[in-house]
């Protein structure tokens, strides 16, 4: 027997469950069968694919208890957290069923010239057979939900690697797919990161969502074998304040979006811009805000928490490491900065008075803390928000459209949201994707999240059957007469069409 992968909750440190890690030839043997069995998923067409994915969906929210049970379980999560993860993913299901049948239709392409008046031309969408996806920690069920099922829409089959982290829920979910009535197009590897190179060596297409140093390497790898890759990377998201924003509603917005999840999400608020009129206000209301926030794992269903655990030992460095750099060069803490007693927490945390030479407004934090930063205005919160290697979200915060729109236009990120912070992550119609270091491709994006998983396939059938008038052999009057036919189609007027001098 190989080795095996303990689970254990970092709320109390107590065995969850086992995994096995796998070898790069179990692998390969799990990826050789779901080719064998792609070919008629994709067969079957786009409607009967999202009759099986909308049972698969049906099976989630049969089992919604049990699999958030297992989420929290593993990942130490809130309650109120982990109770969304299973109708995330359901969400993709209906959105998915949705857009991507009429997407996937074959479209007629109209011919250009008079060279295509003889072919009728159009479109095809043909999957990758094997999708790669390779999972973080921050999401158990509904990172991979959101990848998985518009690649299974689009007929591919799909080779999924979760965090050895947090496997387990996954597990149950994969499982369920057949549970549900679907084929075997969609398997589950575990282990750490061998595992996941085994999977990018196994693919056609990879789907990665976790920190840059990884998905760089993987890029490279990619590369190296000529296959496409999407990239969802690290963020250092920033939002900022204007002086004629709503200052009670910008606090709520920040304390929510800076503490779900423990600050454990790609487009988590990490670094808050306030223009200086009202910065001593928003420090005020937000420390009593976050100071007021209740930090543990609840029971199910209690929703007597607000903050929860982080997923890793190593992730409660990072934090504390950034809060004490920030301490040292003369941040004021307001509220939070200390360890959890027990188990992997962190308390919420407000930064005040920070700079651009401390860690926390440099490096991604991922985790429960806000620092805030005084500005002169909206230009040097434009210069510093950008100034930074990431760009994946960002919010702007003001009473004035204009003003808004000025500001969200200059800002580098993927995402802007005005008066408000994260939503952009819940509109399955919008790309979700990074610039700069933050990532290449896009997640989401309607019917462009489910054909990004598919190739153009380029058809032209002949509306007559003839010889073609350049098959060989050549000759003279036959080059003549072609090369004048070219010029009368391609120039725009009759003097260059009849090939007559300029005067």
């Amino acid at each position: 027997m190989g080795d095996v992968i303990e689970v254990r909750s970092p709320a109390d440190g107590r065995l969850v469950g086992s995994v096995p890690s796998m070898s790069a030839a179990e692998v390969q043997a799990l990826a050789k069968d779901l080719r064998d069995a792609q070919l008629a998923w994709e067969d079957i067409g786009p409607d009967r694919r999202a009759k099986v994915l909308l049972a698969w969906g049906d099976w989630c929210l049969d089992n919604d208890r049990r699999i958030c049970e297992l989420v929290q379980a593993e990942s130490g999560k809130a309650w109120a957290d982990a109770s969304l993860e299973v109708t995330a993913g359901v969400q993709m299901i209906n959105h998915c069923a949705t857009v991507g049948p009429p997407a996937l239709t074959t479209k007629k392409v109209k011919a250009h010239g008079a060279i295509g008046f003889s072919r009728r031309l159009s479109v095809r969408y043909r999957p990758y057979p094997l999708v790669g996806l390779i999972t973080p920690w921050n999401g158990p069920v509904g990172a991979p939900m959101f990848d998985a099922v518009p690649a299974l829409m689009a007929g591919a089959a799909v080779l999924s690697k979760p965090s050895e982290v947090v496997p387990l829920s996954w597990l149950e979910v994969v499982a369920g797919f057949r549970e549900a009535g679907g084929p075997n197009v969609i398997g589950c590897a575990t282990g750490a990161g061998d595992v996941g190179a085994a999977v990018v060596d196994e693919a056609d297409f990879v789907m990665f969502t976790g920190s840059t140093r990884t998905g760089r390497a993987i890029g490279v790898r990619c590369a190296e074998r000529l296959i496409p890759c999407s990239l969802e990377l690290g963020g250092k998201d920033p939002m900022i304040v204007l002086d004629d924003a709503d200052l009670d509603t910008a606090v709520e917005a920040a304390t929510w979006g800076g503490m779900a999840n423990a600050g454990q999400i790609c487009v988590s608020v990490e670094r808050v811009y306030v223009e200086a009129p009202v910065y001593d206000e928003f420090v005020s209301k937000l420390t009593d805000k976050v100071g007021g926030l209740r930090l543990g794992t609840d029971a199910p269903g209690d929703y007597s928490v607000e903050v929860g655990a982080m997923a890793t030992a190593a992730q409660v460095d990072i934090v504390e490491r950034h809060v004490e750099d920030a301490r040292a060069k003369g941040a004021r803490i307001t509220t939070g900065g200390h360890r959890g007693a027990d188990g992997l927490y962190f308390e919420p945390t407000v930064l005040a008075d920070v700079d651009h030479t401390m860690a926390c407004m440099q490096e991604e934090t991922f985790g429960p803390t806000l620092p805030v930063m005084s500005v002169r205005d909206e230009d040097e919160a434009v210069r510093l928000a950008n100034a930074t290697s990431y760009g994946l979200s960002a919010s702007v915060w003001t009473r004035d459209p204009e003003r808004a729109e000025r500001v969200g236009r200059r800002v580098e990120a993927g995402a802007v949201n005005v008066n408000s912070v994260i939503t952009n992550m819940f509109q399955l119609a919008l790309p979700q994707g990074g610039w700069k270091e933050s990532g290449i491709g896009a997640r989401f994006g309607g019917a462009d999240g489910v054909l990004k998983y598919c190739r153009k396939q380029a058809v032209v059938t002949n509306r007559v059957e003839m010889r073609e008038p350049y098959f060989f052999p050549n000759s003279k009057r036959k080059g003549r007469l072609m090369g004048a036919g070219a010029r009368m189609m391609s120039a725009r007027d009759w003097r260059r069409k009849l090939g007559l001098r300029a005067r």
